[in-house]
């Protein structure tokens, strides 16, 4: 890069933060790529891959690294930078929250499923992508998770299906649910008697 050219922020370009370390920089590397690779036809950006594909050359570089984040500093004085530390957890929050609804959607689904066709439960793990429309690296972390909990499982088919523990969270969320709008509901005709 040259003192002519625009500074360009390689870190917001991979949704990191300067103090990551090499592995935190490939994995977001490699899922902005699958997501902005021209053969993802809904998440496609020729654009955007070509700018991680130039960031994380930059950025992967011990040398190259070096010398941007000497640029970085110079671009970003310390007293403009918030703290990473707290932009992460932040980050990292909503995230967790995202998924605990995609986590819900893929139970309900799938509970709906087998209460509609017990004897054959299952869906293939491409409709609850798609569902979702998460990439594949995303969907394999739900998966992965609700497998681990023991709220799915894979039938002989190979699909996915609810399992009795699985549908005995979706029954208490389903509770829990209910009980919290029936206070907020006591609370309102409460204050309107007032």
């Amino acid at each position: 890069m040259t003192e002519e050219q625009h500074f360009v922020d390689y870190y917001r370009i991979l949704e990191v933060s300067p103090d990551c370390d090499a592995k935190k920089l490939e994995t977001a590397y490699r899922r902005l790529a699958k997501s902005y690779h021209p053969d993802h036809i809904e998440t496609a950006d020729v654009d955007k891959f070509n700018a991680v594909i130039e960031a994380y050359r930059v950025l992967r570089n011990v040398e190259y690294r070096a010398e941007y984040d000497r640029l970085y500093r110079e671009y970003y004085p310390a007293e403009e930078l918030a703290s990473p530390l707290f932009d992460d957890v932040a980050v990292e929050e909503k995230t967790a929250l995202t998924d605990a609804e995609a986590h819900e959607k893929i139970l309900m689904k799938l509970y709906k499923r087998r209460r509609e066709n017990a004897q054959n439960p299952g869906v293939l793990a491409f409709y609850i992508k798609e569902f979702l429309n998460c990439s594949e690296e995303i969907f394999e972390f739900h998966a992965w998770y609700l497998k681990a909990k023991g709220y799915i499982e894979r039938t002989e088919q190979n699909e996915l299906a609810i399992t009795v523990d699985g549908i005995d969270h979706v029954i208490s969320m389903s509770r829990t649910s209910m009980a919290a709008r029936l206070r907020i509901a006591q609370a309102n005709s409460g204050s309107e008697q007032d």
